[in-house]
């Protein structure tokens, strides 16, 4: 990181620039808001923000891959900015809120992660966003799970998408050749080696985008809690199946996918520490069958997409992130080949400041 600071501003500086990176969600998917457990990793894609200190009170954000431009008051962020801009927007006021004394800065955001691809592009914009700003204003960084929940705010209170922690959480603590078990209740944190060989994990893009604001995302999160409270429970972290029976379509299908998606997380880390790629990708299969089936997020286009990669030759195959679009997780044997368009993901560090920018 450049050390040249602002004058008259002893712990400000003059330009700043961070990486967020996208994740996948290797397993545990639409368990986070249900205090749940989930096992994503960062990847190598992501979004890197560069700022400048302009010493006017001003945001001024451009899109470099749209082509688009924002600008606006540092003391008014608007509610009704749209798409990209709502995030700038909400960055700057929950900033603002946490009390970091921004300054007025040049933004320019870049991104290698595709949006609506389920790989998250939402989180690793926040969270560069976050970084940078903090960085230019030399304040102290938060935790990262304060961060982690700051950049929540911004999705649900400025975007309109009532995302739980994941995506945040797995961009702000990812790391090379690890996935991340994390539990959402208590939001310990456990680092599980994410050792491949010669398999691969691959992503493959179902030709229908996805926005978690408009899909049926909030509806399912709605269903959730609903089903709790007819449960007389905080969360579905709390439920078992001897509660199904009492409620009715479609929420118990909801609760009983929660409750085996959580069992299946467990079942992917030990399958991974025992070396079981076989085994990860059958837990895959059965993870896209119950997304489908029980909780109703996958498309026509998403499932020609998880057949494909079947077709291929995939040890198994699922719907990510929020699902209605998006890619499609694969995991593929040593000696296959990856369908045409199939993109391979890796891990890769979590989010950080650019150095000698």
């Amino acid at each position: 990181m450049s050390e040249r600071r602002t004058s008259g501003s002893p712990g400000r500086r003059e330009r700043a620039a961070a990486f967020g990176p996208g994740r996948v969600n290797l397993i545990g998917e639409h368990t986070d808001y249900n205090e749940g457990l989930a096992l994503p990793f960062a990847i190598t894609e992501g979004v890197t923000v560069r700022a400048a200190a302009t010493g006017e009170p001003r945001i001024e954000a451009l899109a470099v891959d749209l082509g688009e431009e924002d600008a606006f008051d540092l003391a008014n962020p608007s509610r009704s900015a749209r798409g990209w801009r709502a995030f700038v927007h909400g960055s700057v006021a929950e900033l603002a809120s946490a009390g970091v004394e921004l300054t007025g800065a040049r933004i320019e955001i870049a991104g290698t992660v595709p949006q609506g691809a389920g790989l998250s592009s939402s989180a690793a914009l926040e969270v560069a966003l976050c970084l940078a700003l903090i960085a230019l204003s030399g304040a102290e960084p938060p935790e990262r799970r304060s961060l982690a929940r700051l950049c929540s705010r911004v999705e649900s209170q400025w975007v309109g998408a009532r995302t739980g922690l994941l995506d945040q959480l797995a961009s702000l603590f990812g790391e090379p050749d690890a996935a991340l078990r994390i539990d959402f209740r208590s939001l310990e944190i456990e680092p599980v080696p994410l050792g491949l060989g010669g398999w691969r994990l691959v992503t493959l893009d179902s030709g229908e985008r996805h926005a978690n604001a408009e899909s049926g995302y909030n509806e399912r999160r709605a269903e959730c809690a609903r089903a709790a409270e007819a449960l007389g429970i905080a969360s579905l972290r709390d439920a078992d199946l001897s509660m199904v029976s009492a409620l009715p379509s479609p929420l118990a299908e909801r609760v009983r996918h929660v409750i085996a998606e959580n069992e299946r997380v467990d079942l992917t880390v030990a399958a991974l520490r025992d070396g079981d790629l076989a085994e990860v990708g059958r837990l895959l299969d059965a993870s896209h069958a119950s997304l489908r089936d029980l909780y109703e997020v996958s498309t026509p286009a998403v499932e020609n997409a998880v057949a494909t990669l079947r077709q291929a030759g995939a040890a198994g195959a699922r719907v990510m992130g929020g699902g209605f679009g998006g890619h499609v997780l694969g995991l593929m044997p040593p000696g296959t080949a990856a369908p045409a368009g199939a993109h391979e993901v890796r891990s890769g560090p979590g989010a950080h400041l650019i150095e000698d920018f």
